[in-house]
């Protein structure tokens, strides 16, 4: 794959232009975005996948739910369902998506959560719910959509500003697309991340001077979860490790630091499990996945009894301060 993505170079001209093309005609008007007096929150990333997004809307779910009623929109990617879906007690994660599904399962008696490739369709029906604020999933790029608040995401590991374009490179569109931002998070720090690494990475990120760049680590949690119980994660090696995410690197740096046994399966992202995985998987002792990823599994009678999952929660540094642009924006 990666020799195949090299011997694209050539492209990058063509889907540079294309792309910077697009947002020019949507920042000179020719193309029409649409805004909304309803607060609407989008939270994406110019990467392709990996940067955190739904731990990022977890967090301001977990942020604005006792004060504000929250609806959450995604496009409910590799999802069995087409047009507006919004989620109740029959959703599953083949009729919604396995993010959607996820917020829906954690969240569902405090907020409200849809799917619809059409962002301006979705946010017209959920407008009927009267939310207080909105929360696009991935949306960075649907400029058919005027979000209020963009949140934008960038791995410490690979930035933005160290990346190209598609195919070669993984950006979806050009870096400067950065500046349509008001918040840029750096997300999967490491710990301790000290002041002067991170005025340099803000330097080369170069904010405006409307933007707030602020920086985000993983929290573990020590215990693993499955249906009715939790179980910490030490008791249960030697386990296998699932996982269908995008970069999967961050976990494999916890549990290895921790010096856990495991194997690891690795499937692309939202991946769609065959039924020859599944009677593979069954005959694993026991089996650790991440939340996305579980969501997907959990059913599976074959694996009830050996499925867990390991959350994951961010911690923002500065995080009183992005709390409070977050929620004078929807107050506005």
């Amino acid at each position: 794959m990666n020799i195949i993505r090299k011997l694209l170079f050539p492209v990058i001209p063509i889907y540079f232009m294309v792309t910077w093309l697009r947002n020019k005609l949507y920042d000179l008007g020719i193309k029409k975005s649409k805004s909304y007096k309803l607060p609407i929150i989008c939270v994406g990333n110019l990467s392709a996948g990996g940067t955190g997004k739904t731990p990022m809307i977890e967090y301001l779910i977990r942020l604005l739910k006792d004060d504000f009623k929250v609806a959450t929109l995604s496009r409910g990617y590799k999802r069995k369902t087409e047009g507006f879906q919004l989620a109740n007690i029959t959703a599953t994660a083949d009729t919604i998506g396995d993010e959607p599904f996820q917020f829906y399962t954690k969240f569902k008696d405090s907020i409200l959560v849809a799917v619809d490739a059409d962002r301006q369709h979705g946010i017209e029906i959920l407008q009927n719910e009267k939310p207080d604020v909105i929360l696009l999933d991935d949306a960075y790029q649907h400029r058919k959509v005027s979000a209020g608040f963009n949140v934008l995401l960038s791995t410490y590991a690979n930035p933005f500003f160290k990346d190209i374009v598609l195919p070669t490179g993984n950006l979806r569109e050009p870096r400067g697309g950065s500046k349509r931002a008001d918040v840029i998070i750096v997300t999967k720090c490491p710990k301790g991340l000290n002041s002067s690494e991170k005025s340099n990475i803000v330097k080369r990120i170069s904010p405006e001077t409307h933007q707030h760049v602020f920086f985000s680590t993983i929290d573990y949690a020590k215990s693993v979860i499955a249906a009715g119980k939790t179980e910490y994660i030490e008791n249960l090696a030697p386990f296998t490790l699932v996982t269908g995410i995008a970069n999967a690197k961050p976990l494999l740096n916890y549990l290895n630091e921790k010096n856990l046994k495991f194997e690891h399966l690795n499937f692309k992202d939202h991946y769609n499990f065959t039924l020859n995985d599944i009677e593979n998987l069954a005959q694993k002792e026991v089996i650790v996945t991440t939340e996305k990823d579980y969501m997907r599994l959990k059913q599976y009678d074959s694996l009830k009894e050996k499925l867990f999952y390991l959350p994951i929660a961010v911690n923002i540094d500065d995080a009183d301060k992005l709390n409070t642009l977050i929620k004078a924006f929807v107050k506005h």
